[in-house]
């Protein structure tokens, strides 16, 4: 009897008490998120340590090394006539010109693995948000080239425009759990010759993480790079900490440079910009239909990227960028959400922490259509398998839907929420006299029998445990007294909310005058401001 009144005890003083103030106590969160943006530090800070998870033995980690070596050697790069394919027959490698292949011999990749940076930083504009991406340490962010949106009033895909990624980047900004903002959708009311300027400057305005996007032509580094120098406040300001990188899919599998991209990571390094290979076999369609087979043809694929790039310029920050993907072999299309590619992009993972280098993955992304149960299923299972590999920069781990086709605003919000469960999977637990509470569970245990009121409860309230902003944990009578609004739902009106509130002032007013008097500056200035957003 006594046990039975001591269990209905607990769940009063839980209810009464405890679920109450939780209540109040996020409420009162929600509100100062909303006047004064995202916090810069929490409990689950970017790069915390991953690699618990590792999917490949020792032994085989070497043995796909060498077989990817082996590709390399025998099978070689397609490399048409061009400055790239000069540098690397000046280094050594063998050129078989009527099939326009570049053979690289062991010794020569293996001396590039000796010079390559292995303490890659990609900077924030204000410092807050720094990426240290050496080791084991895990960040997670969008990514993607969606040219569809879910409109966030009608809920129908649409064209993408400039303005999503103005707008994407101010809710990004305000979410605690993405690190970093990769461009993710393509403007497609933009002309060729504005689309590169106005991606970065619609990027870099919404937000102070670091920001990374594409460049679709070699002429227009030097365009990218003058407008971050503008806003760094000078060009030794921006080569000190360079708060933008270039993704650039150098490789088109199987095993061929990519001519133009190449001439454009040429120009990108040469200029100090950060870059990150991108090297995407789908397995069965463009890389073997053995998962392993696949990861030896990516692993070769980057390894020829990063010879290249120790030729040009030794030590440049570039990230090694593994990402296989899969095909489903029953209808020829791309899968996302699967197990077989967090399996490979973990172990993708695992070999970059072979060599001691940092790695541009990927996962959260999904094959539905919408923000709904499969997609929940899909991105939590890719995004806790390659960041508890630890992967350190897994890009896509927000927004993306229907296989990188298109985003939603409302599941950048439902993304952060599993983004922060992901990163508490990744902190782990730590084993120390405390924590191991052996006092504790003694005085209780001869007290009264519960834990609620001890002073390390409160104390590890918010530090031992995280809290989805979300995701509801309610009763069912205060779920329905709320509206009985799914998680979709209320992830609309938190979007909502902040893209009607939040206008960060990332730029001061002169710099961005100077930036438009120099360029041809397509975002309205007007919609950048309080009451801007219709």
């Amino acid at each position: 009897m006594r046990e039975i009144i001591s269990r209905h005890a607990s769940r009063f003083i839980f209810r009464t008490v405890g679920e109450k103030n939780l209540m109040t106590t996020r409420e009162n969160r929600r509100r100062e998120r909303r006047e004064r943006g995202p916090k810069k530090i929490g409990q689950l800070p970017p790069g915390l340590a991953g690699g618990r998870y590792k999917p490949l033995a020792e032994a085989d980690a070497q043995r796909i090394h060498q077989a990817a070596l082996t590709v390399l050697e025998q099978t070689g790069i397609e490399v048409v006539e061009s400055e790239c394919r000069q540098i690397l027959a000046g280094a050594g490698a063998k050129i078989d010109v009527a099939r326009n292949r570049v053979f690289f011999p062991k010794g020569m990749v293996e001396a590039a693995l000796k010079t390559v940076n292995r303490e890659v930083v990609f900077y924030s504009k204000d410092g807050q948000t720094d990426l240290h991406l050496s080791g084991q340490r895990v960040h997670l962010g969008t990514g993607g080239a969606a040219v569809l949106v879910l409109d966030l009033e009608t809920g129908r895909a649409r064209e993408s425009r400039l303005r999503d990624i103005y707008d994407i980047g101010r809710l990004v900004e305000t979410l605690d759990n993405i690190h970093f903002y990769i461009r993710p959708v393509v403007a497609r009311d933009m002309s060729n010759d504005d689309i590169d300027i106005n991606t970065f400057y619609a990027a870099l305005t919404a937000t102070h993480k670091h920001v990374m996007g594409g460049c679709y032509f070699p002429s227009k580094v030097a365009e990218i790079k003058k407008l971050a120098v503008l806003f760094a406040g000078g060009e030794e300001q921006f080569a000190a900490r360079p708060f933008l990188s270039f993704n650039l899919g150098v490789i088109v599998s199987p095993l061929r440079f990519a001519a133009e991209t190449v001439e454009t990571l040429t120009v990108a390094v040469r200029a100090g910009i950060p870059v990150a290979l991108v090297s995407a076999p789908l397995s069965g369609a463009t890389a073997p239909a053995s998962l392993v087979g696949t990861l030896v043809q990516t692993i070769a694929e980057e390894l020829a990227g990063l010879t290249y790039i120790q030729l040009l310029r030794p030590g440049h920050p570039t990230l090694m960028g593994g990402m296989p993907l899969v095909t489903d072999l029953r209808s020829g299309s791309m899968l996302g959400g699967c197990a077989e590619l967090a399996l490979m992009n973990a172990a993708s993972a695992q070999m970059s922490h072979f060599y001691g280098l940092p790695i541009y993955n990927s996962c959260g992304i999904t094959d539905s259509k919408i923000p709904d149960i499969q997609a929940g299923f899909e991105k939590g299972l890719t995004t806790a398998v390659t960041a508890l590999a630890g992967a350190n920069y897994n890009h896509h781990a927000a927004g993306m839907l229907e296989s990188l086709l298109a985003v939603a605003y409302e599941q950048y919000v439902i993304d952060d929420d599993i983004c922060g469960q992901v990163m508490r999977l990744v902190r782990g637990l730590e084993v120390t006299e405390e924590s191991l509470s052996v006092a504790v569970i003694h005085e209780v245990a001869n007290g009264e029998g519960h834990y609620l009121g001890q002073p390390q409860t409160l104390e590890l309230m918010n530090t031992e445990y995280h809290y989805p902003h979300t995701a509801d944990r309610s009763t069912r009578a205060d779920w329905e007294a709320a509206g009985s609004r799914d998680m979709r739902e209320r992830a609309r009106r938190q979007a909502r909310q902040t893209l009607q509130t939040f206008f960060p002032e990332i730029v001061p007013e002169e710099v961005d005058r100077q930036v438009r008097d120099e360029f041809n500056i397509l975002l309205p200035r007007e919609i950048m401001q309080p009451g801007g957003y219709i």
